[in-house]
């Protein structure tokens, strides 16, 4: 399978597995599957860690040294996830999240995300 995690998905991931179902932890594991980041998703905890918004458990440099240690395969922002991002329904406001929710689109990955308003786009999603 192809995934693509949704930002509160990596943090959890690294900062606190047991907020993940066993399955989600299994699949993003899972050497069979390819799992893919979201270079907005990078973006979006570091604006969080400089404002105070987001504390993790090491350093930002050793967390991604963590994500770089997990060997996901980053999504650089491509002019196509711009073009489906245009069009996107205002569903959600989040703008990193629905950079990602057009990432997911344009490249055909099944998103991996607990948030409900991801869940009412006609998106592929696991959760």
């Amino acid at each position: 399978m192809r995934y693509l995690i949704d930002t509160h998905i990596l943090i959890w991931f690294f900062e606190s597995p047991s907020n993940l179902p066993l399955k989600i932890r299994e699949e993003i594991r899972n050497n069979k599957n390819s799992v893919y980041l979201s270079s907005a998703s990078l973006f979006e905890i570091a604006i969080k860690v400089s404002l105070g918004k987001l504390r993790l458990s090491v350093t930002f440099d050793e967390f991604l040294d963590r994500i770089n240690g997990a060997e996901f395969e980053i999504l650089h922002i491509r002019d196509e996830y711009l073009k489906y991002l245009i069009n996107l329904p205002f569903i959600h406001k989040d703008p990193f999240d629905r950079l990602i929710i057009s990432s997911a689109l344009a490249e055909d990955l099944i998103l991996i995300t607990a948030d409900e308003n991801i869940h009412r786009y006609d998106i592929s999603y696991l959760w």
